[in-house]
C-alpha cells in the first residue's frame, strides 16, 4: 500500500503551518522550499486542502495559507481523504461473489488502518 506524494506534501504542509504561528500567512514558496517541491505543484494540493476547509487562502502581497479554525481536530485521516479520496484501497477482483472472504479480511484491515489515522491529529505532533 503506497499513498501519493500528493499526501505526503499535505501531511508535511499541514505540520508545517501548524509548526509556524497558525494565524500567520505563509506563502506558497515558502512552503514549496520547505519541501523540495515545485510551488505550482503544491498550489494543486493546497487548493484541494482549501476545499475541504482545513486552510485557508489569503490574496495579496502579504497573503498565503493559514490553518482553519478548528486545525486541532484535523486528524491524518482527514488530510488523507482530502488527497486521496475516500474510495477502498482494495477492490475485489469477483464482484460477482457478495461473500468474498479476502475482500472481508482486507477491509476488516483497511479499517483497522483508518481508525488509527482518525486518532492521529496534527496537533499531537505540534505539542511533542
Amino acid at each position: 500500500m503506497k499513498y501519493s506524494k500528493a499526501t505526503n506534501y499535505a501531511l508535511h504542509t499541514m505540520l508545517f503551518l501548524a509548526m509556524e504561528t497558525p494565524n500567520k500567512p505563509v506563502g506558497v514558496h515558502q512552503l514549496a522550499e520547505r519541501q523540495n517541491v515545485s510551488p505550482t505543484y503544491l498550489s494543486k494540493i493546497l487548493t484541494k486542502l482549501v476545499k475541504e476547509g482545513m486552510i485557508n487562502s489569503i490574496s495579496g502581497a502579504n497573503g498565503g495559507y493559514t490553518l482553519s479554525k478548528n486545525w486541532e481536530d484535523i486528524s491524518f485521516l482527514d488530510i488523507i481523504h482530502a488527497i486521496e479520496g475516500k474510495s477502498s484501497l482494495f477492490d475485489c477482483c469477483l464482484y460477482s461473489n457478495p461473500e468474498c472472504v479476502i475482500k472481508d479480511v482486507m477491509l476488516s484491515a483497511e479499517e483497522k488502518l483508518e481508525n488509527e489515522l482518525r486518532n492521529k491529529k496534527i496537533s499531537d505532533l505540534v505539542k511533542k
